[in-house]
């Protein structure tokens, strides 16, 4: 922003804020949710006196033209100061057009398509009023369990932090006047993904050092790429909620990052400190929060019924509510609310902005990119033309639910199956044999359709097997203690297998977050991870099973042998008695392997790749030098594809422990058959550096190991020494 813009907008909310009340100001603290009707149509009635009032500042779940501009006109027509409203709204991985979930997105490791992605998502929804979203969702998640594993992007912490970086640049554009971004909101601040045995809302409790060093760093990122407001969390961090967490909100957010700007809570999240048990009533959780460092309350109230009689009592400072509300205006004034209050509330554009054709190619693009090949045994896929009769078999074969939750306004009748997908792929001629053959709910056991399943399957020359979770099995609030295949899917599987003989069988799974697929790895020749692929989904996996487009999928979480693992990370310390040293006496399971069944950074493809020897210039560099290493990449088969190389460091010996290996720098290179490229990464000192027993970013001299390969599980290693 220039300093002529800033000033102006400055003086423009100086100003105003001299001629509130503090009832006013208070009032620009408190968000509400958007009303509807019976029918799920907008209705303001339920909020209108309030908004009139003066007594709301932003109105969440808000979205619409007719509906955002009817509320606007009750706050800028009506209320004493005339100021607009802000509109909220969670648009995480589409608006109308739905791309694939995040957690799918991540696992393209392709930052440019993710940021595409994201601009597509803030178009649709600034065209239909919205001016604000609750995303990036940043939260590093090692638990599977955990239902919002898919509203994030995996275990890792570089690149979760990169792909925030493009998310926010995404959302939020690069124009500060223009009307088709949005307020980007990251989110949950903080360890969210951490909580205690995946369950939802759960405790977290870690050291701070691990809070700075493995969950912090995206939030940084997101802000330092200019992320307007932030988001807290539900969770309790070391026995304080984080919407009352000092460190967290004060300490770390504003003193030492500096940040200006909003921080508002989770849906009543104030509310919930008296449950937390460290607020006796609404007066108590009010002031907490608020001198704790939150500008805005989402749905509890507390704020607007508390905060006047508070200051009056000298609990909380005026210049604090001063300090909210000019963070509030300031959003308001930066989007340009103030010179238009309807700026977002154009009739054209949200007719001729949403779910375009353009957008859905670009949302079949993106689907294609983030499905993973885990296995292809026989070189089963991709399928052939020739396959004309194909049976589709599997409760995800014939139903539009492929959005995955948080679609935001995405409607399933404009979602493309798996059965519309390949026939419009093979032609109306081909001949696609349908049977649903089990439930995928949890706690349904009924096999009574398998035999017509098998029925298909006999008459057919090649098989799909749809299966997965439903859309809502992994969500807010879905924790699973199974991460299972739900359902008697498994037996389904088992049968149609053993009934298919010579006929190939491909498995497609569709599903929010890493599943334990070691029974079904044992027997199923060909497993693609599809995720939930959103909009265009059906197309975009009949392009991957027939060869249209070659994934190029790395897993951006590990998948588990078994839920007994759990968490499990790649970038784990190595204890002091890794496995392999004794038989006996080491950290390792006696029944099953410590390694996951699918490691992170893994994925296959339709080509073959061969990696050359690393080179670098020097065995040995000073504190302050960068060390360039390279190597041959060569695409060894007879299709195009796409690699993702990957390089992964390890600080053999420091003052305090470290990971066995840490995601430092990856490329993704597409490559013709028979061509090579040259890699080079470079490794700088910042790449070297951690965070010591003091806290404090530290590189020390040493002995590292460099790996660089296709996962975090396979690449040579060479040795180099920081002197």
């Amino acid at each position: 922003m220039s300093p002529e813009r800033y000033q102006a907008l400055d003086e423009q909310v100086e100003t105003l804020l001299r001629q509130m009340t503090l009832e006013e100001k208070i009032g620009q603290m408190n968000q509400v949710a958007g009303s509807r009707d019976t029918t799920g149509a907008p209705a303001n009635t339920e909020i209108e006196e309030d908004v009139r009032t003066g007594r709301v500042g932003s109105v969440f779940n808000a979205f619409g033209v007719e509906f955002t501009r009817e509320l606007q006109q009750q706050a800028v027509g009506h209320s004493r100061l005339g100021i607009p409203l802000l509109f909220g709204y969670d648009i995480i991985h589409g608006f109308r057009t739905i791309f694939p979930i995040p957690l799918a997105q991540a696992a393209s490791w392709h930052l440019e398509g993710i940021e595409q992605a994201t601009r597509i998502m803030a178009v649709e929804g600034a065209a239909a009023g919205v001016h604000w979203t609750f995303a990036p969702m940043v939260d590093v998640a090692r638990d599977p369990r955990w239902g919002r594993v898919m509203e994030g992007a995996g275990e890792d912490v570089l690149l979760t932090s990169l792909i925030a970086r493009a998310q926010v640049r995404g959302i939020q554009g690069s124009d500060p006047d223009a009307v088709d971004t949005l307020a980007a909101c990251v989110k949950h601040y903080a360890a969210y993904g951490a909580a205690e045995a995946g369950r939802e809302y759960n405790t977290v409790d870690m050291s701070e050092w691990r809070l700075r060093e493995h969950y912090l760093p995206p939030f940084r990122a997101a802000l330092e790429e200019g992320c307007a407001t932030v988001m807290t969390a539900f969770n309790t961090l070391n026995a304080i909620p984080a919407t009352c967490h000092p460190l967290l909100l004060d300490q770390i957010l504003r003193r030492e990052w500096g940040f200006e700007g909003m921080v508002v809570t989770d849906y009543t999240a104030i509310m919930e400190l008296e449950q937390h048990g460290v607020a006796a009533d609404a007066a108590e959780a009010a002031r907490k929060s608020v001198n704790a460092g939150v500008d805005m309350d989402m749905q509890s109230s507390y704020f607007i019924d508390t905060l006047s009689e508070l200051v009056r009592c000298g609990q909380v400072n005026e210049a604090r509510i001063d300090e909210a509300a000019r963070r509030v205006l300031w959003l308001k004034a930066a989007l340009g609310l103030f010179d238009d209050p309807y700026r977002y509330a154009d009739e054209a554009r949200e007719t001729q902005c949403i779910l375009t054709d353009e957008h859905r190619r670009a949302a079949r693009t993106q689907a294609c990119e983030s499905m993973v090949l885990l296995k292809n045994e026989g070189f089963v896929l991709p399928l052939s033309d020739q396959h004309q009769k194909v049976a589709l078999i599997g409760p995800l074969g014939n139903t539009p639910r492929l959005l995955g939750s948080w679609r935001a306004d995405g409607d399933h009748d404009d979602t493309v199956t798996l059965r519309e997908g390949i026939i419009n792929r093979l032609g109306e001629d081909a001949v696609i044999l349908c049977a649903q053959g089990v439930s995928n709910e949890i706690g349904d056991t009924d096999t009574s359709g398998i035999e017509d399943a098998l029925e298909l399957v006999r008459q057919a020359d090649a098989v799909v097997l749809a299966l997965g979770e439903d859309e809502a099995h992994a969500d807010e609030a879905a924790s699973r203690a199974d991460i299972g295949l739900p359902g008697p899917q498994l037996e389904l599987a088992r049968r149609v297998l053993a009934e298919a003989g010579d006929t190939p069988v491909a498995t497609v799974l569709f599903n929010g977050r890493p599943l334990t697929l070691t029974e079904l790895d044992d027997m199923a020749p060909a497993l693609l991870e599809a995720w939930w692929p959103g909009t265009e989904g059906g197309n975009a996996v009949a392009d991957v099973l027939f060869g249209d487009v070659n994934p190029s999928g790395r897993l951006p979480m590990s998948f588990p042998v078994s839920v007994g693992q759990i968490p499990i990370y790649y970038n784990a310390f190595n204890t002091g008695r890794p496995k392999g040293v004794d038989p006996k006496y080491a950290s390792q399971y006696l029944d099953i392997p410590n390694a996951p069944l699918y490691p992170f950074g893994f994925g296959l493809s339709y080509t073959t790749f061969e990696y050359g020897a690393i080179k670098s210039a020097c065995t040995e560099i000073g504190l302050e030098d960068t060390l360039e290493v390279s190597l041959t990449v060569t695409n060894t088969g007879e299709r195009d594809g796409i690699e993702v190389v990957q390089l992964y460091l390890q600080d053999v010996h420091a003052s305090v422990v470290r990971p066995i290996r840490e995601l430092r720098d990856f490329q993704r290179l597409s490559l013709a058959p028979g061509q090579s490229e040259r890699v080079t990464f470079r490794i700088t000192p910042e790449m070297r550096s951690f965070l010591n027993a003091g806290l404090e970013r530290v590189q020390e001299p040493g002995l590292f190991r460099v790996q660089i390969g296709s996962s975090s599980a396979s690449g040579e290693e060479i040795e180099f020494r920081v002197a």
